[in-house]
């Protein structure tokens, strides 16, 4: 009887630490993974004098992530990632161009965000008098969420910087990234 009852009991605890598992705190991990993108550039322009860094006077296009299997896919993990990352570019004086406002060669497709797609990188800096672009893609697997961010100069498609990372995926992340639009 007290074997079954420490088994009981046992089954009850496992089961109610499931319940508080929770998800990462994803507005700190975007901010983080912004603010290594932005260390990453200062790095490489502290070690090359001559390479291009980014300015906080230089504009900055910020899209939403999409999804590595199908990169014309997001979702609301992708936007929210996104904007979180924009946010945090601005709070740290950057000139951050809102897409949301200004879409004429940017492919925007209803729910799923601000996409930019690599052969018309040129032409919209041109038109948006960007200098660099914040994209990023996301992997689902079974526990987690992969997620690669680059800061890319915007006239010639050149990586600046690059942070990789992950997330437990919790019970808010799995249902932004099922809304899928």
């Amino acid at each position: 009887m007290k074997q079954i009852l420490i088994s009981f009991l046992l089954v009850v605890l496992i089961a109610g630490c499931s319940i508080f598992y929770k998800d990462y705190n994803l507005i700190s991990t975007s901010y983080k993974a912004t603010d290594k993108l932005l260390k990453g550039v200062k790095d490489i322009h502290n070690l090359e004098p001559r390479s291009d860094g980014v300015y906080t006077k230089q504009p900055i296009l910020v899209t939403s992530f999409v999804n590595i299997d199908n990169v014309q896919q997001s979702s609301t993990f992708g936007r929210v990632v996104g904007e979180q990352m924009g946010s945090r570019l601005a709070q740290r004086g950057y000139k951050v161009i809102e897409m949301k406002m200004r879409t004429s060669n940017v492919f925007v497709q209803e729910r799923t965000g601000e996409l930019l797609l690599s052969r018309e990188l040129r032409e919209i800096s041109f038109q948006h008098d960007a200098y660099a672009v914040v994209v990023g893609t996301y992997g689902v697997g079974k526990e987690s969420v992969y997620v690669t961010s680059k800061l890319v100069r915007a006239k010639d498609s050149v990586i600046l910087s690059s942070y990789d990372y992950y997330l437990p995926i919790g019970p808010d992340t799995k249902r932004m990234l099922q809304k899928k639009r």
